[in-house]
């Protein structure tokens, strides 16, 4: 099942830029069900040899069908990412793709910060937060970069354009998992 959404990615991509793909939608839908049912999915671009961020936008509820959300978040991070330029067709083949297919995210009740240790499970759970008009996520695969729970929050505060102490202003916090699928 990842393959067919690694592959549909980048025929996204590749059909973005002008580049010509033989990815055939209809049959993958036909044999791949799960396409056509609503999901939330993130896609993660990567460039070699040291698999830098390239691009990364997605979806943190479903409110589309499966294959509708990898095409429109592939072509996002390859060309609307803010943080860079748009993909070039030199690049194309120096970028990896990785789909990160999310659950529905679920909120967390906490008394105070130490609460809210005790509930995060690191290395499993993608965090969405929220304080006021302020929001941000980091999916679970940022626990890599951000191993501990007190760096992890600092940086999605900061992300947030809050204060890298703003778990002190008791915002909301909500949960998800995600299954990712890595290019080979």
């Amino acid at each position: 099942m990842g393959e067919v959404f690694i592959q549909l990615a980048k025929a996204a991509i590749a059909v973005s830029l002008g580049i010509e793909d033989n990815f055939d939608l209809a049959q993958a839908r036909s044999h791949y069900p799960q396409l056509n049912q609503q999901g939330a999915v993130f896609v993660t671009l990567t460039q070699a040899p040291n698999e830098q961020l390239r691009g990364c936008i997605g979806s943190l509820t479903a409110y589309r069908p499966l294959y509708k959300d990898i095409i429109a978040n592939a072509q996002a991070a390859a060309l609307s990412d803010p943080r860079f330029k748009p993909l070039s067709i030199q690049e194309f083949n120096k970028i990896h793709i990785e789909v990160s297919l999310l659950s529905a995210a679920k909120p967390i009740e906490y008394r105070d910060i130490e609460d809210l240790k005790n509930q995060i499970k690191p290395q499993i759970d993608g965090v969405i937060l929220q304080l006021g008009k302020h929001h941000a996520t980091y999916l679970p695969s940022v626990w890599e970069q951000l191993p501990t729970f007190e760096t992890f929050f600092a940086s999605l505060c900061l992300k947030a354009n809050l204060s890298k102490a703003c778990l002190k202003e008791h915002p909301s916090i909500q949960t998800y998992q995600a299954t990712k699928y890595k290019e080979k």
